[in-house]
């Protein structure tokens, strides 16, 4: 069985100068593609209200839902560390609640570090979830679930704005954070930033200064996102995808498909079955005393 990556490997990591590599996954089969492809972590992030329920914003998100997938990509992986994100309103409230919430996501969902948004004000509760010894990402800059009250846009441009980001990230780390994600962040100010972390940052549209990436698994392969500066895309799968449902289409309204091929065929018992399958409409038939030309509720005679 693969070595599963841990926290701890995240910092060994950043000690070597190995950069890390996460992505996001939502379900069983394309987790199990990237643990194959071997990448550091798999993010079952919020970002599924996106990506996978249609959702204007992540605030929708439930934390059922996040545990809904988390069982699916934590039976799909052997290598990569399963991180989970925890939704809006299920760490904002108390650390006690926090721990309640983290702990399901562990323990039924199967993760094994648990994510959450935000600088010092979310400081005591990674230092709860980290004493009952749930490894916590942090995650700074643009943070999504504040999008009514940040918009979507850059965040640390100004003195004042940098600042706070590194005070957020300091608060982080002291709390027991063991990796950071630096969100739509400048490159020069995630780069200083990282240089002064002892815990690795993971950057998404913050820059190569990061000392690890993260993209959103449906973005890079080309099943929307598009317009993002942030991402690259590796593959034009929504292209594939509707390309070759376009073509199945084609090929059931023009009798291409089934063929033989597609089909079981009976052989020598053809007959005798054939016959068996008449005599039942045949007693039907005599039973109802119908004569076959009623119209039924959706139209056309039988």
């Amino acid at each position: 069985m693969a070595k599963r990556v841990t926290a701890r490997d995240f910092l060994q990591r950043k000690e070597r100068g190995e950069k890390i590599a996460m992505l996001t996954a939502y379900d069983y089969p394309t987790a199990a593609l990237v643990d194959s492809a071997g990448v550091d972590a798999i993010l079952v992030g919020d970002s599924l209200g996106n990506v996978v329920q249609g959702q204007a914003t992540t605030v929708f998100v439930t934390l059922e839902d996040i545990l809904y997938h988390t069982k699916m990509v934590a039976r799909a992986t052997q290598h990569a560390l399963v991180v989970a994100d925890m939704p809006f309103l299920t760490y904002q409230i108390s650390p006690e609640e926090s721990l309640r919430n983290a702990g399901r996501l562990v323990q039924e969902g199967g993760a094994q570090a648990v994510k959450l948004e935000g600088g010092a004000e979310v400081a005591p509760t990674v230092r709860r979830l980290v004493q009952a010894g749930i490894p916590v990402m942090g995650h700074i800059g643009l943070t999504p679930q504040s999008v009514h009250a940040i918009g979507f846009r850059v965040q640390g441009r100004t003195s004042d704005a940098a600042a706070r980001l590194m005070e957020g990230a300091y608060a982080l780390e002291d709390a027991g954070a063991f990796a950071v994600v630096l969100e739509l962040v400048p490159h020069e100010v995630s780069a200083e930033i990282s240089r002064r972390l002892r815990m690795p940052t993971i950057g998404i549209g913050s820059g190569a200064g990061c000392d690890g990436q993260v993209l959103v698994l449906h973005d890079m392969l080309g099943i929307g996102g598009a317009g993002l500066r942030h991402n690259r895309r590796y593959a034009e799968v929504g292209q594939v995808i509707q390309g070759a449902a376009e073509a199945y289409a084609k090929d059931v309204r023009e009798g291409a498909f089934p063929t033989s091929e597609q089909a079981v065929l009976l052989g020598a018992d053809a007959a005798d079955v054939l016959s068996a399958v008449r005599r039942v409409e045949h007693h039907r038939l005599i039973a109802s005393g119908d004569d076959g030309t009623d119209i039924n509720p959706y139209g056309g005679g039988r």
